[in-house]
């Protein structure tokens, strides 16, 4: 049995406020937000940790996603949010919805 690690959220350096649409067309409100990109307490190579928040849809618990620099936290952080978005919005059998954009306004690509 593994045990998750737990994340303070912080400081939130950013928000959006998204739609989840269900088939018949009733709306609810999700909320992602991002802290601040800070040192990573547990790298002894310097790296970076940028935690993020889903409010309104699953789980509302604080991830994480890790960088070399405070950049890369943030741009990762941004991708996995993305991705487990897409995966809650498919659990829940919603569309979600922010201004009509397919990606949401949060399209990243990393390159590995």
């Amino acid at each position: 049995m593994t045990m998750a690690m737990t994340y303070e959220l912080g400081e939130i350096m950013a928000e959006r406020q998204i739609e989840a649409v269900t088939a018949d067309g009733a709306r609810s409100q999700v909320t992602v937000r991002f802290g601040r990109p800070r040192p990573d307490e547990l790298s002894t190579s310097g790296d970076w940790c940028c935690p993020h928040q889903i409010v309104g849809l699953g789980e509302e618990g604080v991830g994480a996603s890790f960088g070399v620099d405070s950049l890369q936290a943030l741009l990762l952080s941004v991708y996995k949010v993305r991705l487990k978005l897409g995966e809650r919005a498919a659990a829940a059998a919603v569309r979600l919805d922010w201004l009509g954009q397919p990606d949401l306004g949060m399209e990243i690509v990393p390159r590995f």
